[in-house]
């Protein structure tokens, strides 16, 4: 999404002779239907709720239903506002449909922006290509409903484009409102007007002017390490923890995807390093705490939390369990890379999960007091039925953890085991929700203390608001367009 470069232009010169006639402009837009209810006291009419847009159709049939209370013994009256509603003719004899029209007042400003965007690494979503992607913008109005106003070209076969640059009058993009919400949707274009949706994201004509030359990006990268010891229990056997039923997850494939299905939408190229620890390796058996699931030390990354589950079964298939369980290899794995990035733009979290007890609790601790001051986190998912008084320990809540005379900087450690959150009555959708809940609920105060220490800030404050601001040129900045 690109910054604007604000050219002040005037899009329509004023008529003497009509000067003084006192008049506003308005712009009507087809809208939708609203439900009003009626007070029983003052009578007066509010709105209850408003239906979709549903474009292309002569029929609208809205999913969007309005569910009310029923009193018997009141008269509840209703209305239904179409705002303007007009027969169409045209042919003598045929039933053209109808137009529904709805009115707002244009603001006298006279201002034009030119916008670029460009977007990274969006969803593929052509079977045999990439993806032909295209921008939908939308203003918001004044009730909180959305028109488009502009709409670009589609740029064929391409996870990365870069649009053509496009000019639009202020009071188009948000009525003169610099904070006024502008919602735009990216697609993948198709031939048969099936136009497959790719995300969206909103902003405001005052966050997108506000940045001028800076280029703020926020990423979260997510790893996963997967304690594959022996005291888990024989793959083959259903007693295992890592025991791959066909008919349900493992307490490690349950975790797995409840933690990672929320995280990788804060990640945005949606490539995942995952790593097991504690398991001898083929061919020549060596005992590893730091291997690639996917076979591959030189690139970890496995596509989407299905190429992590993926990976985890391959290498249960392949890899012997064996011991002992050391958490710091995997911690200094993370922490190398978090500690070569000190601007915020990018934060780091590992998930472990582990069945039991920390046989390098003096490593993992000085490893975790040093991973403090770095923007990372630490979770910590316990499987199985072990009492995991070590990874209580390194929790941080009761105490700071320390590790000779140190003490870590900051809570970056949020431990949680997994069978106080399992739905007795079988539910995994539950229970993986509950988990999900619980572990992550600490990050965002993780993040921002990291931030705050640092003096990191999202961007710099939004500009005065001038309704009428002097001639400028500001330069044409380019920000990314990722799934949300």
């Amino acid at each position: 999404v690109s910054s604007p470069a604000m050219n002040m232009a005037f899009i329509g010169d004023a008529d003497p002779f009509t000067a003084s006639i006192p008049a506003t402009k308005v712009e009507l837009t087809v809208s939708f239907c609203v439900l009003y209810t009626q007070g029983i006291a003052n009578r007066e009419w509010r709105e209850f709720g408003r239906t979709e847009v549903i474009d292309n159709t002569l029929n609208p049939d809205f999913v969007r239903k309005f569910i009310l209370d029923y009193f018997f013994e009141e008269r509840q009256n209703l209305r239904f506002d179409l705002r303007l509603e007009k027969p169409l003719t045209g042919i003598p004899g045929k039933k053209c449909g109808t137009i529904i029209v709805r009115a707002e007042e244009v603001s006298n400003c006279r201002e034009s922006v030119m916008l670029q965007f460009c977007g990274n690494k969006l969803d593929k979503k052509d079977f045999f290509g990439k993806s032909d992607p295209f921008l939908v913008f939308y203003r918001s109005n004044e009730d909180g409903s959305y028109t488009i106003c502009h709409k670009t070209e589609v740029v064929k076969n391409t996870l990365d484009p870069v649009w053509q640059a496009f000019k639009i009058p202020v009071r188009a993009l948000c009525n003169g409102d610099y904070d006024r919400s502008i919602k735009v949707e990216v697609y993948d274009w198709d031939r048969d007007g099936g136009h497959d949706f790719i995300g969206e994201f909103s902003t405001s004509y005052r966050e997108m002017s506000r940045s001028q030359s800076q280029f703020h990006v926020y990423e979260i990268n997510f790893t996963v390490a997967i304690d594959f010891t022996a005291s888990n229990g024989n793959p083959s056997q259903p007693t295992s923890l890592h025991y791959m039923s066909p008919y349900q997850l493992n307490d490690y494939a349950m975790a797995l995807r409840a933690v990672g299905e929320i995280i990788q939408d804060y990640d945005s190229d949606k490539m995942f390093p995952a790593l097991g620890f504690g398991a001898k390796l083929p061919p020549d058996g060596r005992v590893s705490h730091e291997f690639a699931l996917n076979g591959n030390p030189q690139n970890p990354y496995c596509t989407g939390i299905e190429g992590v589950m993926e990976a985890y079964y391959q290498s249960l298939k392949s890899v012997r369990l064996y011991g002992p369980t050391h958490f710091s290899p995997v911690i200094n794995h993370v922490a190398r890379y978090a500690s070569a990035v000190t601007d915020g733009s990018q934060y780091f979290i590992l998930l472990i999960i582990s069945d039991g007890v920390i046989t390098d609790m003096a490593q993992t601790k000085e490893s975790i007091v040093n991973a403090s001051s770095l923007p990372m986190s630490i979770i910590i998912v316990g499987v199985g039925p072990a009492e995991f008084d070590e990874m209580i320990e390194l929790d941080g809540d009761e105490e700071r953890i320390s590790s000779q005379g140190r003490y870590a900087e900051r809570d970056i450690v949020q431990f949680v085991p997994f069978r106080d959150y399992i739905d007795r009555r079988g539910n995994h959708i539950l229970s993986m929700a509950r988990l999900a809940k619980e572990v992550l609920a600490e990050i965002p105060d993780q993040f921002l203390s990291y931030m705050r220490t640092r003096g990191i800030k999202p961007g710099p404050l939004p500009p005065p608001y001038t309704p009428c601001p002097p001639p400028a040129i500001n330069p044409l900045l380019t920000r990314r367009v990722s799934r949300i």
